[in-house]
């Protein structure tokens, strides 16, 4: 069975530290942190670029020897307004001090530092509806490729109501082919709305090689090395997850399962 659905290893300070050597691959890394008030986390990853995203609550941020102050506005992720973020250089310290309890989500992959440290939201962050009927969803468009913020991350938001489909139809981007298809390594950052409920999400290839179901509670985080990977809200039971995709290029495009493709 592949080691896809990592737990919180603690309930407060960080709670998820996944390297691409603990992942098994090579591009997206991910820390989790849950503050609080006056508890501060920081670091620096050479070579590393990220992008910190203020998921609840507020905290001074600095980095790269710049600060930016107290950001944050949110105390519930599912209030659904527009998250603050901070672009990190690769290179470059990073610091936060909560002055709320806060949740800190840390994203990283491969940089280059030629890029200033500089917030990249509330501010030009809107909430925008995907899909139709049981596949509607919504998303905050962090830092996909039509926001020129990033050398290699890909960062996005998305709410998905209760009882609907999200990440659906079943798609994959697990080949480096562009224009038609890039290699984009992915997690999955699972919020619940109640907590203590689940949900669910499927990752398989086309030749089932690869197919773990897994049911998801609140703080979990799925890997995506590759394949097709939907979610499930249950009836009763809004999702929240972040995602953070990188590879070799800062490109999303992806090919739909065939047996989806009426869907398309």
């Amino acid at each position: 069975m592949a080691d896809l659905l990592r737990r919180p290893v603690a309930q407060t300070g960080r709670t998820h530290a996944i390297t691409p050597e603990s992942a098994g691959w090579g591009y997206v890394g991910f820390e989790l942190w849950r503050l609080a008030p006056g508890e501060c986390a920081q670091g620096r990853l050479e070579g590393r670029e990220a992008i910190l995203v203020l998921v609840e609550g507020r905290a001074r941020l600095s980095a790269a020897g710049e600060e930016f102050g107290e950001m944050g506005g949110r105390m519930d992720v599912f209030e659904r307004t527009p998250p603050h973020c901070l672009y990190v250089p690769a290179g470059a310290d990073w610091a936060a001090q909560a002055t709320t309890g806060c949740t800190l989500a840390v994203c990283t992959a491969p940089g280059s530092s030629q890029r200033p440290a500089c917030r990249l939201g509330p501010e030009g962050i809107a909430l925008e509806q995907r899909g139709e009927g049981a596949n509607t969803r919504f998303i905050h468009n962090i830092a996909m490729e039509g926001r020129d913020v990033a050398d290699s991350l890909l960062v996005t938001e998305v709410f998905t109501p209760a009882g609907n489909w999200s990440s659906y139809p079943p798609h994959r981007h697990d080949e480096d082919d562009f224009p038609a298809i890039t290699y984009l390594e992915e997690t999955y950052y699972h919020r619940l709305n109640p907590p203590d409920c689940f949900g669910m999400q499927r990752v398989f290839t086309d030749d089932l090689s690869l197919d773990e179901t897994m049911a998801v509670s609140d703080q979990d985080v799925v890997l995506v090395p590759r394949g097709h990977h939907p979610c499930a809200a249950p009836y009763g039971v809004e999702m929240y997850y972040l995602n953070v995709m990188a590879g070799p290029r800062r490109n999303w495009r992806f090919r739909m399962h065939p047996a989806f493709a009426h869907m398309g």
